[in-house]
Formats: C-alpha cells, structure tokens, sequence
C-alpha cells in the first residue's frame, strides 16, 4: 500500500506547482536583469571584441564539447541575434508564456553565451547554467503564468461548448523545428549528443502532445502522456531540492576545513577587499566588531551545513531559509554580487511552503484588483459613477 499510494501521489499530478513557478520567475528574472545590466558590456564579455576570441572559443569548446549556438556562424550579426533571443526567451520565461518551448530556447540561450566565455562567470551564472537544464524537465508553468490563464479560457470555452483553436502553438514548432533540423543538416551542432538530444526529444514531444490532445479519438494517448509529464516534472524537482541542498552542504564542509573559518575571522577579509567592497563605509562598520564577525562566520557554516538536515523539520527548515535569505541579501548589498545572490534565493524558493505561497498570491491578487479598481473610478465620469447617494457606486466591481 505505501508504495502504490507513492506511486499514485508521483504520476496523477505535478507536485510542487507553485515551488517550481517561483523558480522559474527567480531564475528567468536573474538571467534578464543580466543580460539588461550588461547590455553595454556584451561584446567584451561574450562577443567579437572579447579577450577570449572568437577562435580560442571554438578550439576549446571543440575539446570540451561544450554546446553553444555563437560557435555556428562567425560575426557581430549573428552573437546580436542570439543575444536577442536570450534576452527574449528570458522576458518570456519570467511571464509563463508557452513555457515548454520557451524554457529551452531560455536553456539554449544560457548555454550559448556562458561556454562562449567561461572565464568571465561565477558560483552565480553555475547555478543558473544547472537550473536552466533542470527547467526544461519541469511544468513550470501551471500557475502563476500567461498558461495558466490560457488554460482556464480554454478550459471556460470547452464548458461553453465552443471549438478552442491555437494557431500559434504549430506554427511554433513547425518553425522551431525547421530550423533545427536546417542547423543539424548543416552540421553546426557540434559538442556532446546530450543537448542537441534534448532539442529533438522536446520537440518531438511537442507535437505527440498535441497529437494526442488534437487528433486522438479516445483519452488513453493524453493520460498517458499526461502521466509520463508528471513523473518528469517530479523527478526534476527532486534533481533541483538536490542540488541546492548539495550547494550548501559541500560550501558549510569546505568553510569547515578552512583555519580562517574554523577562527572566526574569515567573513572579515572579503570586507576589506576592493573588489567587493560597493560600500566602503558599511564594509568598515560591520567589520570594526569581532563578536559580530565572529557570529557571522560562525553562523554561516551552521546554516549550511545543517540545511540539508533541516529538511527532516519543517520549522527548523523554515527558519534556516529566512536565515539564509539574509545571508543572500546581505552578500548583495555588502560585497556587491547581487546576481549571485538572486540565482541562491530562487534556488531557495523551491523549499518554501505551499500555504506560504499561496498566500502571496492572493496578496497579489487583491493589489491586482484593487489597482484595477482605482484605475476604473479615476477614468470614469464623476456623473457615471455616482450612485444615488452621491458615493461611488461600485457594484460589479471584483471584491
């Protein structure tokens, strides 16, 4: 009995549905605000004008097999196109829209412009590149998403009896896969079979779902595919808990083996390096107390180390995530790495709890509505919305 009701909790839903859309806001936010910060900058840091040439690129990515789209074409045409879509693909990952397809081109578009020039990220753009893969295998975007409202028209025009039609999803895929069967033909994508695997295992995925939810005669074929999602999406939550559960634990045991850490003045270093120091005059005060230095490298290695033990105590848990996320905030703002920061909270975001989520978004539903209203009471005339007693007469309006 326990291993059929796992096995029943494991493929009749996606588990996790609000985790993994706050994942994937906090991630697809990450890589844009990137990409917008360091729009001046993108052709030193990953196009033609770059230390790491276009031909040192080639030759190492030839040896490592790692896969990048701005190996397939030389010149500043084609590295402005792809940033473009990278940027694109971001913005469009952030609002849920068609995020199956867009969340690999958001993968292919991290992939492409960080094995261009490896030598210019940090822990930061690592954990971006893990979890843009991971993503791929998720439903990240069965709520808080451009799908999610589409879905529920789709699903109000079925219950009215009318025909749902959905012209862009094909012609999506037929022109996603044109072009990747014209780059595969031309023998561009080079590097390692797994990325390119994925690219084609998608995309025949793609149109089997929407074969079998189109042109299927019984409701076999879409169960079934439907149960197959399932058990994806819930194998790559458990990859994404892993692996950021693995960031904390190897960072607190590496912290441990160091002497700096293991006295307690390890976190007073970094404030006094140039390099990490935005605000001089906050680094100085914060480092001008050794009891508070001593608190806060100590407690860093704690937190990390036992966050993963955590886990076994929802409380404890809860309580090491709010500690963690200062942690992250305080990094941002005290040693300048705000981006590195943003990428450890959105992989914190997938612990959080369902009834805390929740409750954000029905906060965010009411402030919704509540601006929607004040907008309609400004734009209407004073004679409209007047009601008998001379107060505004707001009936029909959302509560």
């Amino acid at each position: 009995m326990p291993v059929s009701r796992l096995s029943a909790r494991v493929t009749d839903a996606a588990l996790g549905p609000y985790q993994t859309a706050v994942v994937r806001i906090g991630f697809a936010l990450t890589w844009l605000v990137f990409l917008v910060r360091e729009y001046p900058h993108r052709q030193e840091l990953y196009g033609p004008d770059g230390p790491w040439s276009w031909a040192l690129a080639h030759r190492l990515t030839t040896q490592n097999g790692a896969f990048t789209a701005l190996m397939w074409f030389r010149g500043r045409l084609w590295f402005e196109v792809v940033y473009a879509l990278a940027v694109l693909s971001a913005a469009l990952l952030l609002l849920g829209w068609r995020t199956r397809t867009v969340s690999v081109l958001f993968m292919v578009g991290v992939f492409s412009l960080q094995n261009r020039s490896v030598f210019v990220g940090d822990g930061g753009d690592n954990v971006v590149h893990l979890m843009a893969l991971y993503l791929v295998f998720t439903r990240c975007g069965l709520v808080w998403s451009l799908d999610a409202r589409r879905a529920r028209g789709e699903r109000a025009a079925c219950a009215r009896g009318e025909r749902v039609r959905d012209p862009v999803g094909p012609v999506l895929w037929c022109g996603l896969g044109a072009v990747l069967a014209a780059v595969t033909a031309a023998g561009r994508v080079q590097g390692e079979w797994l990325v390119p695997a994925i690219l084609w295992t998608v995309w025949a995925a793609q149109g089997l779902w929407w074969a079998a939810g189109r042109r299927a005669r019984w409701a076999q074929p879409r169960i079934l595919l439907d149960v197959v999602a399932n058990l994806v999406h819930n194998g790559a939550l458990v990859v994404i808990m892993a692996e950021t559960c693995l960031i904390y634990a190897t960072a607190g045991w590496y912290k441990i083996q160091g002497s700096r850490w293991q006295d307690g003045t390890a976190v007073y270093y970094p404030l006094h390096l140039d390099y990490f120091s935005p605000w001089p005059g906050l680094a100085g005060l914060l480092s001008a107390s050794g009891t508070l230095v001593m608190l806060v490298t100590y407690g860093t290695v704690i937190a990390q180390v036992a966050f993963p033990f955590a886990l076994f105590n929802r409380r404890v848990k809860n309580v090491l995530l709010v500690i963690l996320v200062i942690e992250h905030v305080a990094i941002a703002v005290v040693l300048g790495l705000p981006f590195f920061s943003l990428a450890m909270i959105a992989a914190d975001a997938v612990f959080l709890p369902t009834s805390f989520l929740r409750r954000i978004g029905t906060w965010a539903t009411r402030a919704r509505d509540r601006l929607r209203i004040r907008r309609r009471d400004a734009g209407a005339p004073a004679e409209e919305s007047a009601g008998r007693d001379g107060e505004p007469d707001r009936v029909g309006f959302p509560a």
